[in-house]
């Protein structure tokens, strides 16, 4: 396995990291393709035994259930704690990011998980209700208790990103230390400023959706997968674009082609060729993790990576939250 390190933090973190929103339990309202406890452990197992130790959640990926499958996981394989990096985030909830929605989010996270730390605390979303000050604030408040080691922030504005890091400097208070951005072959949109302003204050990227949510696994667009018939977030996501995006998915099946590899492995790769420090990646079975580990192998050129990235035309944007 290949490592970096988050950021300006110090933390060691594997080239890859463990999505956790393919875990918990199926509610009518939230994703009808997660796995089970007993499936989600032989994942994490999995992952571990790669070397991929970097598992990513949240507090509302299957109402929490996704956090206690996680914590079980890790006390059934007997897994110490200071050998996973585990993050988590908080927003969508009650309260968004005032300081007394972090304070009662942190405390659910970490009963959930098991755990008197989290790694790293990412903020799902810029909250347009609360003070950028409130938020920082308590955010920085969890590291100085020893609650959280490293600050992350999710997708949002570049402005906005600059705006927290400027508090946050102006203070005294902790600075994000990573992104996690909606960022594929598909959706590049952020390459305008929100990664600009990453580079500026020395942020990993840790892109969710590396896979346009499995557009960039096959040659056409459609697929069977429970998943692909059920989850309308990936349909509102992905599907307004299709017409837009077909180019650049025939381009990532000729490199695959030429490399002799899924084109799981172009698209992973693509991420690596950019910068990226650790894109997330769902696993819905040990051998998921097995092809994303594969995919490091692979190294693209300038002229492919070039290739891959000309048919490119500007989307809407899609992950921020707009004002209200």
């Amino acid at each position: 396995m290949q490592y970096t390190t988050l950021g300006t933090t110090g933390i060691r973190i594997p080239r890859l990291c463990v999505g956790g929103m393919s875990f918990g339990e199926p509610f009518p309202d939230f994703h009808q393709w997660v796995i089970d406890q007993p499936a989600t452990q032989a994942v994490i197992a999995r992952a571990l035994e790669l070397g991929v130790n970097f598992i990513d959640t949240a507090n509302v990926y299957a109402h929490g259930t996704s956090e206690q499958f996680i914590g079980q996981s890790l006390r059934n394989l007997g897994v110490p704690r200071e050998d996973v990096v585990l993050a988590s985030k908080v927003f969508f909830n009650e309260g968004g990011l005032s300081a007394q929605a972090i304070e009662r989010e942190i405390t659910g996270t970490l009963e959930r998980l098991g755990t008197d730390y989290l790694d790293l605390y990412i903020i799902h979303r810029f909250d347009y209700n609360t003070p950028v000050e409130e938020t920082m604030q308590a955010l920085h408040r969890l590291v100085v208790d020893g609650r959280v080691r490293a600050l992350g922030a999710s997708a949002m504005y570049g402005y906005q990103l600059h705006t927290m890091q400027v508090v946050a400097d102006a203070h005294g208070w902790t600075r994000f230390a990573s992104m996690q951005n909606h960022y594929n072959l598909l959706y590049r949109e952020d390459e305008r400023d929100l990664i600009p302003v990453c580079e500026q204050y020395g942020m990993s990227l840790t892109p969710y959706s590396p896979l346009a949510s499995g557009h960039l696994t096959r040659p056409q667009w459609d697929s069977d997968s429970v998943r692909s018939t059920t989850d309308s977030t990936m349909k509102a996501k992905y599907d307004h674009a299709r017409e837009l995006d077909m180019p650049v998915i025939e381009r990532v099946a000729k490199v695959a082609a030429d490399h002799d590899v899924p084109m799981a492995d172009v698209a992973l790769a693509w991420h690596w060729a950019k910068g990226v420090a650790a894109p997330l990646v769902g696993c819905s079975r040990p051998g998921r993790v097995d092809d994303a580990v594969r995919a490091l192998d692979l190294e693209l050129s300038g002229e492919e990576v070039a290739f891959l990235e000309e048919p490119y035309r500007a989307h809407d944007v899609v992950g921020a939250l707009p004002r209200p």
